[in-house]
């Protein structure tokens, strides 16, 4: 297996070589940009033909069923190329030749019994298959895209296919099959895969291929009851469009996105000469308005002082205020008197029992990871309640932190004090304070309980709240 997958992809890899270079030419030496032909135009402004080479695995078998001679397939390389014509955007016919090796042994038990059969091995030499199918373009996977980057798509035909099997029998001994010659059948391809555009004329091809072969010697081998026999084809591989560079490949192109752009297009052109026909009405309007503005402020004396509103520069003044000729008041000499206001606000808060239990559920709820001052998330909602207690109220809060003795004095005093910090931090990220909200850590120095037992070590690990 490792030796056919070794194979498939260097033949792959020589193809994405060339194919590589041929991309490369083709973006140094652009002669204008890809642009789609007016729709109802027919195919003319479009690449229609195009060629492909691939490479893959072949398998005596069929996923959809049927009736295997040998109990056991081994994959084995096969390649191959086609030669395709797009005559429509959904439709197009290919020629298709295929070449490689079929194989397959007893090795394997059908239903728990070793296979009843004379012979233990085959492997068929394909030496070629032709075949002239019709494919189809399942849709664009973006139809938003005037041309898309990937293409699924299934196939069906027909042709002939030209073997000779080899057959291993169960003692050992090398059957050829046609001693004569080879074996010419009809057969029936149906396949499906997707293609993903690499450049603007390389498409990358991944597909599946099953061969209906119109016999049961594909194996070499008659068994009852008499079913065709069927092989498998998964193969990768690269298709390279002909034509002028500056045309699109027909597949690629969308035109329901084409018209929905066309029409965008005319949208956005009507769209436009009509905001410039309002803006223009506006800009008229708003100058006649002006000028009507002016001169009703000209006949107009609002505030009775005798001076026209388009030249008073203090409307509103009082009546019987003398004036000048600007409308403004005339000063007046006034003696200003300093007022002093003292205002004094001492406000009191009550701490609870119902705030203390908040503070209770808090202590008792609170956990860290172990070694370590991360707070888990089942004591958050309590600490939301303390922050909301802090925010609302304005109380202060002092925060202790203890460890029991494991490990060093030094390393218990630096847990402690994180833990306690990491409990202020989160309580300032609710809203709280930190000016009100004091963290200090304690290390081992203060224990609530002996040291000597599980049970007391962890009452011993704990942050303390206060409230004050």
């Amino acid at each position: 297996m490792k030796k056919i997958i070794l194979q498939s992809f260097f033949l792959f890899a020589s193809m994405f070589t060339v194919a590589s270079g041929i991309s490369a030419q083709d973006t140094s030496n652009r002669i204008s940009t890809v642009v789609a032909p007016p729709l109802f135009s027919g195919n003319k402004g479009f690449n229609t033909w195009s060629f492909g080479l691939h490479a893959g695995v072949l398998a005596p078998f069929s996923p959809f069923g049927g009736k295997n001679d040998f109990s056991k397939w081994k994959p084995a390389l096969g390649y191959g190329g086609y030669i395709k014509a797009q005559f429509s955007h959904t439709f197009g016919i290919q020629a298709d030749f295929l070449r490689g090796t079929l194989k397959a042994n007893n090795d394997k038990l059908w239903a728990g019994a070793p296979p009843v059969s004379p012979y233990k091995s085959f492997e068929t030499d394909i030496h070629w298959a032709t075949s002239l199918s019709l494919v189809a373009t399942l849709g664009n996977i973006n139809w938003s895209q005037l041309h898309t980057s990937i293409q699924p798509y299934v196939s069906v035909g027909g042709g002939a296919i030209n073997y000779n099997p080899t057959l291993v029998t169960s003692g050992g001994t090398t059957v050829d099959f046609k001693p004569s010659g080879s074996i010419t059948k009809v057969y029936m391809p149906i396949g499906l895969g997707i293609k993903a555009n690499l450049s603007r004329s390389i498409n990358l091809d991944i597909g599946y291929t099953m061969g209906l072969v119109e016999s049961d010697d594909l194996d070499g081998y008659y068994r009852e009851p008499y079913i065709s026999d069927k092989f498998s084809y998964g193969h990768i591989g690269l298709e390279f469009s002909l034509g002028k560079p500056n045309k699109a490949q027909l597949v690629r192109h969308n035109p329901p996105a084409q018209l929905a752009g066309n029409m965008k297009e005319a949208d956005d052109a009507l769209k436009a000469s009509l905001d410039a026909s309002e803006a223009r009405y506006n800009a008229r309007l708003a100058a006649l308005n002006g000028l009507q503005d002016e001169l009703n402020r000209m006949k107009t004396d609002t505030d009775g002082d005798g001076v026209s509103d388009y030249f008073d520069k203090c409307p509103g003044t009082p009546r019987n205020v003398k004036v000048d000729g600007a409308g403004c008041p005339l000063p007046e000499v006034t003696v200003k008197k300093d007022t002093v206001y003292k205002v004094e606000t001492n406000t009191t808060y009550v701490i609870t029992p119902e705030d203390r239990q908040i503070v209770t559920d808090a202590i008792r709820n609170l956990e860290f990871d172990f070694g370590k001052s991360t707070i888990r998330s089942r004591s958050l909602p309590y600490l939301n309640k303390v922050a909301e207690l802090l925010t609302k109220k304005g109380i202060s809060l002092k925060l202790a932190g203890h460890t029991d003795n494991v490990g060093s004095d030094a390393a218990n005093m630096t847990l402690s004090r994180n833990r306690a910090e990491s409990v202020k931090k989160y309580l300032v990220s609710q809203g709280a304070s930190s000016y009100k909200i004091e963290a200090t850590g304690f290390g081992e120095s203060q224990p609530a309980s002996s040291n000597k037992t599980a049970d007391g070590r962890q009452k011993n690990r704990r942050v303390e709240f206060t409230i004050y």
